[in-house]
């Protein structure tokens, strides 16, 4: 996924209200949106370096948009709204070897009338949903995790997919790893035991779960590799 328009460098000063951030631009200080819901843990040190994008849309209240955060020296891609769009590209391209040359590839779609998943792909008459949870918490060298909040949704697509799977679906939850250089993938049971047990119920009853790293600079972020996932 490219972005469409040249990011603007700046520091990191706070972020508040959850959506809100500020950014020092040069010796200005600017108001920017904050595109993830996430609790961020780790990622907003006072200072550390960002990439903004910027949008003249009139219709817009904010017309910068916080995209990557720099910490420990890896880039970091924050916006949550992009996730899907780089699992989408990956699909696309094969670039997820699990699922290589789909045959068709459609986005958001319903399991019954609570859920919906990420994608459906279908490939030689195989059916599998596809479900993809952003991560952007490190705070161990190579190692991301996943979630950085309790996440009871979280818990709920991991009981859905089992569903899925009793009738005859295929399932996957890819862990976009939207961080530069990382090795391993963990779930941080520290802090959400109850979605890493639901993790170990889901694995035992055939979830397929994939952890893949992203490339990432202020020109394009996709996927570039997969890397393993640790069991504790």
């Amino acid at each position: 996924m490219e972005f469409t328009k040249t990011l603007i460098k700046g520091k990191l000063v706070k972020r508040y209200k959850r959506f809100f951030v500020d950014i020092k631009v040069n010796k200005q200080t600017i108001v920017a949106h904050c595109p993830n819901t996430g609790s961020m843990k780790g990622l907003l040190n006072v200072n550390n370096e960002v990439w903004i994008s910027k949008n003249d849309d009139p219709k817009r209240k904010l017309k910068y948009t916080l995209e990557i955060i720099k910490v420990k020296k890896n880039l970091v891609g924050v916006n949550t709204h992009f996730a899907n769009k780089i699992v989408h590209h990956g699909l696309s391209n094969n670039l997820i070897n699990e699922l290589n040359n789909a045959q068709n590839i459609k986005p958001e779609v319903f399991f019954n009338k609570k859920t919906r998943f990420d994608f459906l792909v279908e490939k030689n008459n195989q059916k599998s949903f596809i479900e993809v949870k952003n991560v952007t918490l490190f705070r161990e060298n190579k190692i991301s995790e996943f979630p950085d909040a309790i996440t009871s949704r979280g818990s709920r697509h991991l009981k859905t997919l089992i569903d899925a799977i009793k009738k005859g679906y295929k399932c996957y939850i890819i862990f976009l790893v939207q961080i530069q250089g990382i090795e391993y993938f963990k779930i941080a049971k520290d802090i959400d035991k109850e979605y890493y047990q639901n993790y170990l119920i889901a694995k035992k009853a055939g979830v397929n779960f994939l952890a893949y790293r992203c490339e990432i600079s202020p020109k394009e972020i996709k996927v570039e590799k997969k890397i393993k996932i640790i069991d504790e």
